[in-house]
């Protein structure tokens, strides 16, 4: 009974103690950066110009910071893919320190997650950055297969004076749908919210922390692509998290290039604070905590959230000092020359049509995989590279992000069901030829919706999805109901197409690991079946394949292919000028 009485009477004394060296107020300062994506200098390596965001900037906004606060910065995934400054230290220099790490511990960052486009430079790349880090990179929900341990670490608890902050990290959990198993092999991606129940009680019971903060690469809109509140391993669970595990006070997110400053209560009452930048080092989310010590000996907190631009803030010449060697390697590795193009090409012409753009990718992935079919998409809404010379900075242009291209079987049904899906979600079902050639997010009066964000209107589904073909001949009419807008004629060399035929098909491995839904929801194929579809794969990424075959050809001559076109032709000329004029305020994106 002593021992029992003894026993109590310490563990008073160390509480009491521990509770003594904690401070009774202290305000915080906590800045999230996120979807960065190879955003360090405040210059534009592709476009070759400045631009509004850079981690530049922001170094000067930290350091103005830092003068009057106490800062905890956190990075949301999401930096090692974008630029030609991530591409060239994770491909091209790999014998010296990755250019990430060097600026990320230049800056002290405290703690980040993982993104999905992170994963997606591959085993090589963060693996060798993890290393090189010297803060703690989260997952919690990325397990490691062979261990059943988190790969990467799964939460951190920081003191501050005293403080105690944990900080829960999680990362998108749909990366298995959009890139190729060979850059995450070995690696399970979690449902967040099996993972965060799992999670937080720990953090609770073994951490005591005084503040429990969210860092999710994860967007907000959990109904994206058609999903809802209880979808398995939802793409954008952060506020499904959030409601429904207990102990959140802060919840950064990430991963949609959107900003959040929102405050929801969770399923016991209890606020908790939703905060999030877009991408490109444009912004900064910031939550300023301010706490105070109660009679029961836990901290009352005060929290506020904003949202800072980096427009109005310079860039910082110590930084670009400290970097000017590696600026200069990525400038002069930008600036090599590919070949020559004879004709411009345009992304936004793909938009609303048949392009040479798109018959121009479509014609590189035929020759290289000897495919029967190839499908393409614009994946910029306005870039264009000009006739004349082309260097490396254009081949980010041509072709932004790092997918590898697959070569897989498809019938000729599910190509046409394939095609029928793609225009769908593209083209209005017109009425008139006064009517929209394509689809538009709606207002209240079934006018086409402002986008404050794009400065333009909205179109109601990424133009990324608006897949086009090669190798056969179709038509799109527009005025026939979805389902039924697409004919295929023939192949393009005339031979009969055939719906019971299997043909080879080259496509991007985003698509053909089902992102956008082609593949699952258009096609109908189930997801557990894409892999055995496949025949074939780069081991490196397009956008290294198109530049080498231009460096083979040295000129190059883009030609329409003319093998689709939209009915009826002359309500399709009208409509397009008309929604042309809808989109050409657009920023480049």
């Amino acid at each position: 009974m002593n021992k029992i009485i003894i026993y109590i009477l310490g563990l008073i004394l160390f509480i009491s103690c521990n509770f003594d060296k904690r401070p009774k107020e202290y305000t915080l300062t906590l800045v999230e950066t996120s979807d960065i994506h190879g955003a360090i200098f405040d210059y534009d390596f592709v476009k070759d110009r400045k631009t509004r965001g850079s981690l530049s900037r922001i170094q000067t906004y930290l350091k103005n910071l830092r003068d009057t606060s106490n800062v905890v910065l956190l990075d949301n995934g999401d930096i090692l893919q974008g630029q030609p400054t991530v591409y060239y230290y994770n491909y091209e220099s790999t014998n010296e320190p990755h250019l990430y790490a060097q600026v990320m511990n230049y800056m002290q960052y405290d703690v980040a997650t993982v993104g999905n486009h992170d994963i997606e430079t591959g085993h090589d790349v963060y693996d060798r950055v993890k290393k090189e880090i010297n803060f703690p990179w989260l997952a919690a929900n990325a397990i490691n297969i062979k261990t059943g341990e988190p790969y990467f670490e799964p939460y951190i608890v920081m003191n501050k004076n005293g403080i105690r902050i944990a900080v829960l990290g999680l990362i998108t959990p749909g990366i298995p749908k959009w890139v190729p198993e060979k850059l995450w092999e070995g690696i399970e991606f979690e449902d967040m919210l099996v993972a965060a129940k799992k999670w937080i009680p720990l953090i609770k019971s073994k951490e005591k922390p005084d503040l429990i903060i969210g860092l999710f690469h994860a967007g907000y809109d959990y109904t994206y692509e058609n999903a809802d509140y209880n979808t398995p391993k939802n793409e954008n669970a952060s506020l499904i998290v959030a409601e429904q595990i207990p102990g959140f006070d802060i919840v950064f997110i990430g991963h949609d290039h959107k900003t959040w400053n929102k405050t929801i209560k969770n399923i016991e009452g209890d606020n908790v604070y939703i905060l999030g930048p877009t991408s490109s080092g444009r912004e900064v989310a910031q939550a300023t905590v301010h706490l105070k010590l109660n009679k029961e000996g836990i901290y009352d907190k005060k929290i506020i959230g904003n949202i800072i631009e980096m427009k109005n803030y310079e860039a910082d010449n110590e930084f670009n000092k400290t970097f000017a060697k590696q600026f200069n390697a990525i400038k002069n590795y930008v600036s090599r020359k590919v070949g020559t193009l004879n004709n411009s090409l345009s992304t936004f012409d793909a938009i609303i049509g048949p392009s040479m753009f798109t018959d121009f990718i479509n014609n590189v992935q035929l020759q290289i995989t000897d495919a029967d079919i190839s499908f393409t998409a614009p994946l910029a809404f306005n870039s264009k590279i000009e006739e004349g010379s082309i260097h490396v900075r254009d081949m980010f242009n041509l072709y932004r992000y790092e997918n590898f291209l697959y070569t897989i079987e498809l019938t000729g049904k599910e190509i046409d069901s394939y095609l029928e899906y793609s225009c769908s979600n593209w083209f209005n079902t017109m009425q008139t030829d006064k009517d929209h050639l394509l689809l538009f997010e709606k207002d209240a009066k079934g006018k086409p919706k402002y986008s404050k964000r794009y400065n333009s209107y909205a179109l109601k589904y990424n133009y990324y999805n608006f897949d086009v073909a090669a190798g056969i001949k179709y038509i799109v009419d527009i005025t026939k109901p979805n389902g039924d807008k697409v004919e295929i004629l023939s192949m393009t060399n005339g031979n009969k197409f055939y719906s019971d035929s299997t043909y080879s098909v080259a496509i991007n491995s985003y698509r053909g690991n089902g992102g956008g839904g082609h593949l699952i929801e258009g096609a109908q194929i189930p997801y557990y079946q894409l892999k055995k579809r496949i025949i074939n794969s780069t081991d490196k990424d397009l956008r290294f394949y198109i530049m080498k075959w231009i460096e083979k050809k040295k000129v190059v001559n883009p030609e329409a292919r003319n093998e689709w076109k939209i009915i009826p032709h002359n309500w399709w000329i009208k409509a397009k000028q008309k929604d042309k004029e809808l989109l050409m305020s657009v920023s480049n994106n």
